[in-house]
């Protein structure tokens, strides 16, 4: 796992199909990204995105859907 200090230098932000579409707290992810799978809090586009490698986004996707995967990040 990255830390990227700047998220909105990221393109292709999307909001996460589970987020709460209520009360704003969202969280978005970015596709296409060579090192990973970048994560950041829609609240705060400038702040920092965290970029999983996509082996560990896949599993806790995976286990958020509760598909079986184990978070394993």
């Amino acid at each position: 796992m990255k830390r990227f200090p700047d998220a909105s230098a990221l393109t292709a932000w999307r909001k996460s199909s589970y987020s709460e579409s209520t009360s704003g707290g969202c969280v978005e992810v970015s596709d296409g990204h060579p090192a990973g799978v970048p994560v950041r809090d829609s609240k705060d586009p400038h702040g920092p995105a965290i970029i999983f490698e996509a082996p560990a986004w896949s599993s806790f996707v995976a286990a958020v859907k509760g598909n079986g995967g184990s978070f394993s990040g």
